[in-house]
């Protein structure tokens, strides 16, 4: 009885707590067309354009350029003032369980990441991405406007998908569904502190498991994949057909270079169209010319981490991006942390170490546009893309100066408020009422 009184005092208490710190209401379409004067414009490209015009209609980008060169009728604009502030596409946040986890530390009623099983091929993370999470209008105030939501679990953990992040369910935060899938290699070696060490001969180890499995179910999709009108249909075999057919990306993660290495002949070996490397970090590097030579692009895991082997840099983690960019392999940002606003910082740092600014906003807009299989979409503020657009009144790599104004997705102008700031709202008030 007494047990029963504590969780309806906690239920009770976790409404009342929630009640206080609502989410934005979802920004409705684009009704008239809005002209942005004067800024400041970084097109993702490379390109910067000082005193500058971007102009959007019906959710698309219609004009980008120097003011001087704009000639259409502006009083069929709403025109916004954004002289001495600066414009972004806006950031894709890739990889990354937002919306499926609101808490961390294994609190399960909050996780909703995973199902049972090592091979999961037809789970689709998009069902499970929840529009309310108080996370998302959080890092919507650092600029990122899209996120790839992707299921954790073992070795075929499921689809993932690409979201807007201003929908009022996840059918409508939907950018692109279902357009890659997880791969997580298994490893030889066992961790133990910061060294590895070979799994013990003998038995059938778990790595030889793990890869009999996957041979299986392969060897399965491709001769599925070959009946046109299967008599009866397979949904877990039926997920995999768009990796032969180049309408999937298979997103790879292996703790190993041999994995790494390992992993991608397998993938093509079954006639995988599109691979990618995510939570690439030194092991990748270590076999960087393999990735060059198989045209594969990577994810750079965070680099607000320690280095992976005792003898590294301290600063490796932060130079990935700029030693993968040097050497030709197309490059993205992720980050594999609950900070999830510390994105744009992360470029920031591969700005300080190796890329230009310019290159290193690339590594959160176009690079991971074009990884993810949207570019044709959003990354960079172009003509006829996506009104995916972020103002700031300084830098927006740098935490110091990273201050957004305005944001607009398919051009609709979405509120800025957060959690964070309603709490500060409440406190500064408490505390101003003290003083009086």
């Amino acid at each position: 009885m007494r047990t029963k009184f504590y969780i309806t005092v906690f239920l009770l208490g976790s409404l009342v707590f929630q009640a206080g710190a609502q989410n934005p209401v979802v920004a409705p379409a684009q009704a008239k067309p809005v002209l942005l004067v004067g800024g400041t414009i970084h097109t993702g490209t490379g390109e910067v354009i000082a005193d500058a015009i971007i102009a959007f209609s019906g959710g698309k980008i219609t004009f980008v350029g120097k003011e001087a060169d704009f000639r259409a009728d502006r009083s069929a604009y709403n025109v916004v003032d954004i002289t001495g502030k600066q414009v972004y596409p806006g950031l894709i946040f890739p990889n990354t369980t937002l919306g499926l986890t609101e808490i961390g530390n294994g609190l399960e009623v909050a996780d909703d990441t995973h199902e049972t099983g090592d091979l999961n091929p037809d789970v689709r993370a998009i069902v499970a991405y929840n529009t309310d999470s108080q996370v998302i209008p959080v890092i919507r105030s650092n600029g990122i406007l899209l996120a790839q939501i992707v299921p954790e679990g073992t070795l075929l953990p499921g689809t993932c998908s690409v979201v807007q992040l201003d929908a009022w369910n996840w059918k409508d935060a939907t950018y692109k569904a279902d357009n890659g899938m997880m791969l997580n290699w298994p490893r030889k070696s066992v961790p133990v502190g910061r060294r590895m060490f070979f799994q013990p001969a003998g038995e059938t180890s778990n790595y030889d498991k793990g890869v009999e499995q996957l041979e299986r179910i392969f060897a399965d999709a491709v001769a599925y994949a070959e009946v046109e009108k299967p008599t009866d249909c397979n949904l877990r075999l039926e997920s995999m057909k768009g990796l032969f057919n180049g309408s999937k990306t298979l997103f790879l993660s292996a703790p190993e270079a041999k994995g790494i290495i390992e992993s991608i002949l397998f993938a093509k070996r079954y006639g995988v169209k599109k691979i990618a490397l995510v939570n690439a970090d030194e092991t990748a590097w270590s076999v960087k010319d393999f990735l060059k030579e198989n045209n594969i692009p990577v994810l750079v895991d965070n680099p607000f981490t320690l280095p992976k082997n005792d003898f590294s840099d301290t600063k490796e983690p932060f130079r990935l991006a700029a030693m993968f960019h040097k050497e030709g392999i197309l490059a993205g940002l992720c980050y594999s942390s609950q900070a999830y606003g510390n994105l744009p910082f992360a470029a920031g740092e591969a700005a300080a170490y190796g890329l230009t600014k310019e290159e290193a906003l690339q590594t959160v807009t176009l690079n991971t546009a074009k990884i993810l299989g949207i570019d044709d979409l959003t990354g960079s503020l172009e003509t006829g893309k996506d009104a995916n657009i972020v103002v700031s009144t300084g830098d927006l790599l740098d935490m110091r100066t990273n201050n957004v104004e305005l944001a607009f997705i398919q051009g609709r102008q979405i509120s800025l408020d957060n959690k964070h700031k309603q709490l500060y709202r409440r406190f500064e008030a408490k505390y101003e009422n003290l003083k009086k």
